[in-house]
């Protein structure tokens, strides 16, 4: 595990594109480009939100995020984080490393409350979560349209302290 930097984003944005082109984790239709993910990078930088790597044998095999939850100051404790695993790695403790380290990262900055935003079919992910003392607080019926179906969106907490 370790910060994110500009040369990691074409394995970032590898991630980031398979599951937007393959999965309902993601619910972009377009693939992002690498002009995107630079500006991305800049942005969570600049808010002093962490974006976290994991590297085996010199390749980035998944990555961890959070960021702002809503706009409003009162929300300013609360954060949404997403964990992407590089297709073909899942299963190996990728996830469990980037979602622990970045429940750390968050408690070491002050924060309150971690959202995790879930496409509700997803059970292995609100399973996931729920290991680490995520709670399920809501579900948003047909949020969205992807696949030619609509999708429910699962929201889960952890309270970080």
């Amino acid at each position: 595990m370790r910060n994110a930097n500009a040369k990691d984003l074409p394995a970032v944005l590898e991630i980031v594109n398979q599951a937007i082109l393959h999965t309902t984790a993601n619910y972009n239709y377009d693939p992002q480009t690498l002009a995107e993910q630079q500006s991305w990078l800049q942005q969570k930088q600049s808010h002093g939100f962490p974006i976290i790597v994991a590297e085996q044998a010199g390749k980035i095999v998944g990555f961890g995020t959070y960021g702002t939850f809503r706009e409003k100051m009162g929300y300013r404790f609360t954060v949404e984080h997403s964990v992407y695993v590089f297709d073909g790695f899942s299963g190996n403790g990728i996830g469990r490393l980037l979602l622990e380290t970045l429940i750390n990262l968050a408690k070491n900055q002050g924060l309150h409350v971690m959202i995790g935003a879930i496409d509700a079919e997803n059970k292995g992910s609100i399973a996931f979560h729920e290991k680490f003392g995520f709670t399920d607080c809501g579900v948003i019926k047909q949020a969205a349209f992807k696949f030619d179906r609509w999708l429910d969106l699962q929201f889960m907490q952890l309270i970080l302290k």
